[in-house]
């Protein structure tokens, strides 16, 4: 229904309430906020130094947990600030090109994180059930081409939504009811009937929520299957408790988006701060949680921590290799190929016997993962 007020086709500037209803509480609703925001800061932040300076997480799965870092950051990143700003200052104002630039990349980076998980979760899959071609299935130019069609999808896709919205002409006063710009909050302003951009958006995300659901609910259930056939109870436990967390945490950002929405659009009758909490806990709970629930958890990870760490400072207190350092002797070559290096916190692993030098593949879906279970 379009609003009522007078038109306004030259607004440059909107303003946005916070959470409606619950203005008196906004400085204590900051505090949990603000904490996510600096969690979602510091471990993405740190998981992407340590990817990036450990050369043995250079591997698919993890160059995949680097791209999901990257855009929780972004996401979180775009709304979050000025979110506080509305909280701690009162600064309701924003003008109406950033407010597109916020939604776009907000809606944007959510497309490219249900992407990414997806990748992740197929990533798994091809770990799990078919560890030996692991590394030949997911190759550099494969990871990076699904990187890019990630991109793509969520360039394709959220576009058309923006250039609509742009062209609408908006009422005055232009008053959000967000904390954030919202697309369906925005829709809300059109002095003219935006029937097609709803529709629009509603089937996009409707179609990106349940087809990406599908393929990851379908990864899962191969990977659950394989689980099953494990011998020993501790092993299918770790796998369980792996896989569940991943599945809450995944659950946590589809859910909350897609009620938010649809509450926007269908039942107006709920109290404003209630669509607006499921919204905003959307694009705050998944950038604080993943990389707790991705990374730390993974004894690969914490291990590179270690080795960064230690690295770190074995440069600070000046100790190197001296003159006479011999790089890559055969002893090395042999230290290092005696350590197991498992490709996955479910348990792939393959590793070497160092005196035949002869590759030892050890099948993940059964003996494997009890072998890290172990470890």
């Amino acid at each position: 229904m379009p609003n009522s007020h007078p038109t306004n086709t030259s607004l440059s500037e909107l303003h946005l309430t916070g959470i409606p209803g619950l203005q008196h509480l906004h400085h204590w609703i900051s505090i949990p906020f603000c904490i996510m925001y600096l969690v979602a800061l510091a471990g993405n932040s740190t998981l992407l130094c340590v990817i990036k300076a450990d050369p043995s997480l250079h591997l698919p799965m993890f160059l995949f947990l680097s791209m999901l870092a990257v855009i929780d950051l972004v996401m979180s990143t775009s709304i979050t600030p000025k979110m506080l700003g509305i909280f701690w200052f009162h600064s309701t104002a924003i003008s109406l090109d950033a407010c597109l630039t916020q939604m776009y990349f907000v809606h944007a980076f959510s497309v490219m994180e249900s992407g990414v998980l997806v990748a992740m979760a197929f990533d798994r899959y091809v770990a799990i059930c078919n560890p030996l071609r692991y590394l030949s299935i997911l190759t550099s130019p494969i990871v990076a081409a699904i990187g890019l069609a990630t991109l793509l999808r969520a360039v394709v896709f959220m576009s058309p939504l923006t250039f609509q919205i742009r062209r609408l002409p908006l009422c005055s006063p232009a008053v959000m009811d967000h904390s954030y710009c919202e697309h369906m909050a925005m829709l809300k302003l059109a002095c003219r009937d935006a029937a097609f951009s709803n529709t629009y958006s509603l089937s996009v995300s409707t179609y990106v929520v349940s087809f990406d659901s599908l393929l990851i609910a379908l990864s899962y259930t191969l990977i659950l299957r394989a689980v099953l056939s494990l011998s020993s109870p501790q092993a299918r436990k770790k796998a369980f408790s792996t896989s569940s967390s991943h599945l809450c945490i995944m659950a946590l950002f589809y859910i909350p988006g897609l009620l938010s929405m649809y509450m926007e659009r269908y039942h107006q009758e709920l109290p404003p701060h209630v669509r607006v909490l499921l919204a905003d806990l959307y694009l705050l709970i998944p950038p604080a949680f993943n990389p707790l629930i991705y990374g730390i958890r993974m004894k690969q990870i914490r291990d590179g921590a270690r080795r960064v760490i230690s690295q770190r400072r074995r440069m600070a207190g000046g100790i190197g290799p001296g003159p006479g350092h011999r790089a890559g002797t055969h002893e090395d070559k042999v230290s290092s190929l005696e350590r197991p290096k498992p490709l996955l916190d479910l348990g792939v692993a393959l590793s070497v016997k160092s005196p035949q030098w002869k590759w030892q593949s050890v099948p993940l879906c059964r003996s494997a993962t009890e072998a890290s279970t172990d470890s």
